[in-house]
Order: structure tokens, then C-alpha cells, then sequence
């Protein structure tokens, strides 16, 4: 598995990098810092989510998802993963589908943001 990101100046993101968007969560990628190092982050809110014990679901549901689709990550990109509401209502495998999908996604628009 991947190492985390902890530093505040690491989750911040600009409009150009890539992103997409599903039901459950938001995610965008954006170059590592140190290629050999890749990393993730889960952005899970106060603001969304109000008790703690929705924020730590939502985080561990993330986690599973992460894991399970980890072949889907390249290797040259930081991962940036946002929650949102309905992600607390989701069943296991609707987000695994739901994170390959995105990843699947990002992907194809490096692809696209290459060949021009």
C-alpha cells in the first residue's frame, strides 16, 4: 500500500490537474513530489460529515476501495481523495466499482492530456 500524505501544502490542488467525479467521492491526481514515492490523501470533512464516527466510515470505506483497486493507480501520480455524503450509504461493492471507474477515468484523460 501506498504511503499517506500529511502535510497541508500537499493536498492542495490546481484546476489543471486531473479529476474525477463520482457518487461517493471526489478524487484527483496530480504529479508526485518524488516519483519513487507515490502517496495518497482522503480529504473527509466536518463540514459533511458531523459526527466522527461518519467521518472514520467513510475513511475506512476509502481505505477498502484503495486496496482493492490499487492496480489502477499509476505509479507517477499523487492521489487526492475527497468523501461526500452519499458515500455512507454505499455498499462495498458499488464503491470498489465506483473507484475503478474513476481511476479507470483519470487515466484516459492522462492519455488524452499527452497525446496533445
Amino acid at each position: 500500500m501506498r504511503n499517506t500524505i500529511k502535510r497541508h501544502t500537499d493536498f492542495l490542488c490546481t484546476d489543471n490537474e486531473l479529476c474525477a467525479r463520482s457518487v461517493y467521492f471526489i478524487v484527483r491526481a496530480k504529479t508526485a513530489k518524488v516519483a519513487d514515492d507515490p502517496k495518497y490523501g482522503l480529504t473527509v470533512t466536518k463540514k459533511t460529515f458531523k459526527h466522527a464516527v461518519d467521518r472514520n466510515r467513510a475513511k475506512r470505506l476509502l481505505r477498502d476501495w484503495l486496496r482493492f483497486n490499487e492496480k489502477y493507480l499509476k505509479s507517477d501520480y499523487d492521489y487526492i481523495f475527497i468523501a461526500r455524503q452519499p458515500i455512507l450509504d454505499a455498499t462495498r461493492d458499488a464503491g470498489r466499482e465506483a473507484m475503478r471507474k474513476a481511476l479507470n477515468y483519470i487515466k484516459k484523460q492522462k492519455l488524452e492530456k499527452s497525446a496533445k
